[in-house]
This record gives C-alpha cells, structure tokens and sequence, in this order.
C-alpha cells in the first residue's frame, strides 16, 4: 500500500502542465493509476486512456515524419531553382505534404482534447492512511464527544419545532421558490445570523484565518479550478445569459483567490474564512431528506480554506478538523468523527474527515462538516504555486473545511435543545 502511494506519489510531483498527471510514467506504469482509480470505486478506464493516448502520439510521430520530409522537398525545391530548373513536380508534393500536416494537425487537436478530457476525470489520490471502502459503511469512526441526551418525552423533529415556534416558515419559502427552501423569520433569522458570527468571530479573533467576503457567482476558470467542473455540473446552478455560476461553498472562490499566484514559502500557511450562501441543485438526491433544514437548495456556510506546504498539509487537516469541532463542543452539541473510506471520499479529496452530530429525533449522527485535505490536486489546476528558499517552485496544497453551516446547526440546536412544552 505504502510502496503505491510513493509510486503515484511521484506521478504526482513530475507532472506536466496544472491538470496533466505526467503521461510518461503513467504510459510505463498504468497498473499504478488501474489501482488507485479501483481503490476509489472509479469507472474510469486505464485500457481507454492508453488508448486515446496512443492515438495521440501516433499522430504526433506522423506528423514529425511529413514535417521532414517537406522540409528535406523544400530544400530540394530551393535547389532546382537556384540551378534553373523545372521544380512543379517537387511544388506539386510540398502542397499535398502540406495538406496532410494540416489535416493531421486538426486530428491531433482533437485526440490532445480526448486525453485531456479523460485526465479532468481522473479524481484524487487517496492518502495511504485513508481506508479501504465501498461507500459509507466503510467508513471508521476516529472519535465521539458529549452523550446524547436521554429525552422522557417523544422527540420532535427540528422542522415541527421551528414551525410551531414562528421561527421557520418551509411553506411559504414553497410558494416563494419551490421545495428544499425555508423562510427563516424572528428569532430563527436572528439565530442564524448570531451562529454565522460566532463562528467567524471563532476562527478569525481566536484563530489565524483572514475573513473574506467574496463574490457569489464565479466563472468556468473558478469552477475548473476546484473541480466542481466538468464533473458536477448538473449539481451547479449557472446563469443562463452568462458564464457565471452561483457558488456550492465558499471553497470555490477562497481557493482560487491566489490561482496562477506563486506565493512565498514564508507565507504558508495561509488561512481564509468566509460566510455564503451555497447553492445547490442536489440533482443526485431525489427523495433524500426532503423534510427540514439537513438538504438545502440555498443555506448558509462558513467555509474554511488552508493553503500549506506539503509537508504539513496532514498536520494542518488535523488543525482544520479540531477548529470544526471545537465550535460543537462550545455549543454543548455531542458529535463523533469519522475517516472516510476510499470509495466515499469526494472528487478532490485525498483524505477526509466527517464531523457528525447527533440528531435526536433521527436517532443517529449527521454530518455537519467534512475536512478535506485536496494535496496539490486543486493547485494544479488552478496553478497556485509556492516558492521554496533556494528551490524551484512547487504546487502548495490545498485544505477546506466546513465551519459551520448555520442551518444544519440551527437543526441540531433545536432537536438537542427542545422541552416537552
């Protein structure tokens, strides 16, 4: 497992362009990638790669042979002439050679775009301390605090207690909108705003991140970026007179704030913090969590954002993780954390941790905010570099984190701390 992940690891690290995974020592060493992508549960094909690669540098190698021989007729033709004599037959084999290059030059083109398409596909590679999984059941919890509380009455759900209490309105958000909205008015609107503050005021007077009040709409080059693009594009919203997209977290413009910077390595780690809204269309989760606050089409986030150096960026994920946590346990809200297995990890994630909290009337843990650490996975294609002291610059990693989304933990305010009236 170890002997793997240092193999791809230098796969990684000699790579050729900010989304390219260096072709070379894949097309020497395919079964390195085959396993990395079945370790993720991935559908994507080695066996297709190398064929559309294959066909890539056929034509190249074509295309070097014609560009030759035109350029050993053109010397031939300079040379008839020079000596007076009839060189059309030679014009007449430049002009098809020409033709051909050309030709070729669009089918390269064209084959380049398929490889690249298939490379925008390939997810992250996952941690070697990351376990091996099919999906969430494979998941290992790291750890839990707080006890749920023992209720002597029926448990009501979050939505019937903000509803009965004039602070939830999910009716008229319906008639305003549609579903997976909710109108919060009084001391729900007052609440929510409260929880975004306190949690800014968290991590930015009593932490080291920078608050950020970004735009809400980015464009392609952003969503590219973090790779919400092209992979998840049913679940964005975009305009439809412009290239603009609303924003699924704050993840999306805080990582791409240094794209195509090189930043001193001084500098690093570097930390931002902001409250969004996030918008999103949910479009593979029909049927889920359709009641209540947990699955929103709008919500408001704080999102965390590290940039680290390489060789601290685990340590920095352990950071991360404890300032999410951290916020529950001021709350007084029982939560545990789990590491998710290779086959529930997100696109860009190398490692992942899940922080939980318990939903009484659920009866279960749910997540509230997930803790990734993307390596240089979205700095390659957003080309965020650094600048090592007597080095050459290398891509930093990247870390996000929720902290917290106001309505989720709005919802498990109300459901922990309800009473039988």
């Amino acid at each position: 497992m170890s002997q793997f992940y240092r193999v791809f690891g230098a796969i990684q690290r000699n790579l050729s362009g900010a989304v390219m995974i260096d072709l070379k020592l894949v097309q020497k060493q395919p079964e390195v990638l085959a396993k990395a992508l079945a370790d993720r549960h991935s559908d994507l094909s080695v066996d297709a790669f190398l064929e559309l690669d294959g066909k890539r540098r056929t034509l190249l190698t074509e295309i070097e042979g014609l560009k030759s021989k035109r350029n050993e007729a053109s010397g031939q033709v300079a040379a008839l002439k020079r000596s007076g004599q009839d060189a059309t037959e030679l014009l007449a084999e430049l002009s098809t050679l020409s033709d051909r290059i050309k030709n070729l030059e669009g089918e390269t083109v064209q084959a380049k775009a398929h490889v690249e398409s298939w490379l925008m596909r390939v997810p992250n590679i996952p941690d070697s301390s990351v376990p091996l999984g099919a999906n969430e059941n494979e998941n290992v919890e790291v750890s839990r605090w707080g006890s749920p509380r023992q209720f002597d009455f029926e448990v009501r759900e979050h939505g019937d207690i903000g509803v009965a209490l004039g602070g939830l309105d999910f009716e008229r958000a319906a008639r305003l909108t549609g579903s997976r909205f909710v109108v919060s008015l009084g001391w729900g609107a007052r609440l929510e705003r409260a929880l975004a503050a306190f949690f800014l005021d968290r991590h930015t007077i009593h932490g080291d991140y920078t608050e950020v009040s970004p735009p809400y709409m980015v464009n392609r080059a952003t969503m590219t970026g973090t790779a919400q693009l092209p992979k998840f594009e049913e679940d964005l919203f975009k305009l439809r007179e412009w290239e603009y997209y609303l924003i699924p977290t704050a993840e999306v413009p805080l990582t791409n704030l240094h794209a195509g910077e090189v930043l001193d390595e001084a500098d690093l780690p570097r930390a931002y913090c902001a409250a969004t809204p996030c918008f999103r269309s949910e479009a593979g989760s029909a049927g889920k969590d359709t009641r209540g606050m947990i699955r929103m089409h709008q919500f408001t986030k704080v999102e965390m954002v590290r940039f680290a150096h390489p060789d601290d960026s685990f340590n920095q994920l352990e950071l991360m993780r404890g300032h999410a946590c951290a916020l529950l346990e001021l709350l007084e809200l029982p939560y545990r954390v789990i590491t998710l297995c290779t086959g529930d990890m997100g696109f860009s994630s190398a490692k992942t941790y899940d922080v939980e909290v318990w939903m009484p009337a659920q009866k279960t843990y749910r997540e509230i905010s997930s803790c990734s650490n993307c390596t240089d996975f979205q700095a390659r294609r957003a080309d965020i570099r650094f600048k090592p002291k007597g080095g050459k610059t290398a891509f930093v990693h990247t870390l996000n984190g929720s902290g917290l989304p106001t309505g989720r933990t709005t919802a498990a305010i109300l459901e922990n701390c309800q009473q039988k009236d």
